[in-house]
């Protein structure tokens, strides 16, 4: 069930948060039947502050990103490149086609950040660390690391060893803290944005509830997790990006209010840290 935000004082003036979409919202069967370039006008239009569009959806991405290049470009928004692929193989080799080719996607997209996970990073891949320190020196893109929903590459202790190991050989990076995530590896949300706070630059939003079998992601007000908790540790005015899915009849009057939504909820949070009292239905508890 909404929660419903009509009665709130707070002022519809923007945060400090942009608010993204990450493409993949609308469904992958969706994305891939229209294409991402047309869920993006969609989403700028819905007052989207830019998008992030995956690597796992493009079907020709020479054709493709381009377009999407200059649609940012032309309203002045701002762009994410997520690449699928892990940064390390499963034998923890540093898997360098997928490097290269995200740092290239990135460029062709304008893209000035680049998320990828850790893939298969271990003990053995140490060495590694130098030589990808190297290549983002000169890429110009900031990568950031999300934590996925693999034991190898999105648990609390997978993610605390590949950020000390990577800082000792002077690389410092960046997160991408996907708050849904850490349900599928049976971790701690909240103790994971804790531990990681420091290092957040931006977020995925993900409302999660438990089917059966597996968890399904949600929107945040239908989430079972503790989502205001978490987003209350974690730093202010990083960007923010819907990652639950968008359906409905009218697809652009949903995701003009999940995006509205969103807004008035990071002013919320910006009021709660000055004023611990707030009793606005969204503040954190």
């Amino acid at each position: 069930m909404r929660t419903d935000l009509a009665d709130s004082a707070i002022s519809p003036a923007r945060s400090g948060h942009d608010i993204l979409i990450s493409l993949s919202a609308f469904g992958a069967d969706e994305v891939r039947r229209h294409g991402q370039l047309w869920f993006a006008e969609l989403s700028l239009a819905a007052g989207a502050d830019g998008v992030e569009v995956r690597s796992e959806l493009l079907l020709d991405a020479a054709r493709e990103l381009p377009a999407l290049a200059k649609l940012v470009a032309a309203h002045g928004k701002r762009v994410v490149y997520s690449c699928a692929d892990g940064l390390w193989n499963t034998d923890g080799r540093l898997d360098q086609r997928a490097l290269e080719d995200s740092l290239t996607a990135a460029h062709a997209l304008g893209a000035r950040q680049l998320k990828m996970s850790i893939g298969g990073f271990d003990c053995g891949s140490h060495t590694s660390l130098c030589h990808l320190h190297q290549q983002l020196q000169s890429a110009d893109v900031e990568l950031l690391i999300e934590n996925d929903q693999t034991d190898m590459a999105g648990t609390l202790s997978a993610l605390q060893y590949f950020f000390y190991s990577a800082q000792a050989k002077g690389l410092s990076l960046g997160m991408t803290f996907d708050m849904g995530n850490w349900h599928w590896t049976g971790e701690c949300a909240q103790q994971a944005a804790t531990a990681f706070a420091p290092q957040v630059r931006y977020v995925h939003c993900k409302g999660v509830q438990r089917q059966p079998q597996r968890w399904v992601a949600v929107p945040l007000a239908q989430s079972s997790a503790p989502w205001r908790a978490i987003l209350r540790k974690l730093p202010a005015g990083v960007p923010w990006a819907i990652e639950y899915p968008l359906a409905g009849d009218d697809l652009a009057e949903v995701t003009r209010r999940e995006i509205a939504d969103l807004r008035q909820l990071a002013q919320v949070l910006a009021k709660q840290k000055n004023s611990p009292a707030s009793t606005h239905p969204w503040a954190p508890a």
